[in-house]
């Protein structure tokens, strides 16, 4: 009695796991590597479509239906077409995004025809083409049922992966970018992260979308994601240390990827040698001695000489140029321009720091003349 029983319990397990079934001209066999998986844990799904009926010469159409409760990805396949004996191998990794059961739904259709109708579509040439009559016909087929694990918790990474990272340099001028490069390469659901370097209000960090790497396998998708950055700061600073968690659902072991914490020594900017020390030339002295000369040519000369001496006045208070437009003007590239601007510690110059270095570290365009008439247009 105990013997029946196991054997029923295998037999159970078996069918939840692999569908084997026999349609009217042909077996299908739907298989999954684990029945309960963790969310984001990759799932091996394999289908096989063989034709039973040898009367016939049949093809057949097939998908997953696509959902926003999993990710499926084709990655493997082999097709024997011969007719009246058709064959058909896929492979997929599908990634459950929710917890809970959720459904695999299909879509096949069984494409009937015969030898007379493909030879015929095959009889023109290209610029005849034949299109090959078939009797098509929906097959309704069961859904794959998953139940699914909630998610460790803080789990950032589910799978197997590596770290490493390289910094340029740990030694830069002001404002001078310092390369970073991250790298996550192993095997699980994409290890794709927002914000790998926690956010710092003394830190400007430059980035780019994540260079993603895919090798499909046998055994699902191997990745190697790097994350290619620029730091920058106008002082010294320490970048914290990096943790990653994560989580191996094939081992059921978490484990944590580290970048221990990083000291950097930045040169400030001598402010002296940019600009003067004083924000603003100092003011021009008022000067009333004119009034008694004034009056003393109003009695000898008369109004047409107030008139001339009032034009003399004028080319008299003309101001010199402000100190800062002279230091704008003398640049002579977009980085010297960039540390002179970031210097005056000013907002107003917010825009066109924004564009040299969108020109500098993101590749952008500028029109480095018009960035500086911009800029001196804005010293008052």
């Amino acid at each position: 009695m105990k013997h029946n029983l196991g054997k029923r319990i295998a037999l159970f397990i078996f069918f939840l796991s692999a569908v084997i079934l026999h349609a009217e001209d042909f077996i299908y066999d739907f298989h999954v590597d684990t029945q309960n998986p963790y969310e984001k844990e990759a799932v091996l799904l394999s289908v096989d479509l063989n034709q039973s009926n040898p009367d016939i010469v049949l093809f057949f159409h097939f998908r997953i239906r696509p959902s926003s409760a999993y990710t499926i990805e084709q990655i493997g396949s082999s097709q024997d077409n011969t007719l009246h004996h058709t064959k058909i191998h896929y492979l997929y990794l599908l990634h459950p995004l929710k917890s809970g059961d959720i459904n695999i739904s299909f879509d096949l259709v069984k494409r009937i025809t015969n030898d007379e109708k493909v030879a015929y579509s095959f009889s023109g040439d290209r610029d005849d083409f034949k299109k090959l009559e078939t009797e098509d016909t929906e097959i309704t087929l069961s859904p794959l049922k998953l139940h699914v694990k909630p998610l460790p918790k803080d789990t950032q990474l589910m799978g197997d992966f590596k770290l490493s990272y390289k910094f340029k340099t740990h030694q830069a001028e002001a404002f001078e970018p310092i390369p970073v490069q991250i790298t996550l390469e192993g095997q699980g659901y994409p290890p794709v992260l927002k914000h790998i370097i926690p956010e710092d209000n003394n830190i400007t960090v430059f980035s780019q979308k994540p260079l993603i790497r895919k090798l499909p396998t046998q055994q699902g998708i191997k990745y190697k994601v790097s994350y290619i950055m620029a730091l920058s700061s106008s002082q010294s600073f320490d970048l914290k240390s990096i943790i990653l968690k994560a989580f191996d659902p094939k081992t059921k072991n978490r484990y944590e990827l580290t970048i221990p914490k990083q000291h950097f020594d930045i040169k400030p900017v001598n402010i002296s040698n940019l600009v003067d020390k004083t924000n603003t030339p100092k003011p021009l002295q008022d000067n009333w001695s004119w009034l008694s000369t004034l009056l003393g040519y109003l009695i000898a000369f008369g109004a047409g000489y107030l008139t001339a001496l009032s034009l003399k006045w004028k080319k008299r208070t003309v101001t010199k140029p402000h100190p800062l437009k002279e230091k704008i003007k003398a640049c002579k590239d977009e980085k010297a321009l960039l540390q002179l601007l970031m210097a005056t510690d000013n907002k107003k110059f917010a825009s066109s720091i924004e564009k040299l270095e969108k020109y500098l570290y993101e590749n952008g365009k500028i029109n480095l003349n018009k960035v500086k008439q911009e800029a001196k247009e804005k010293v008052i």
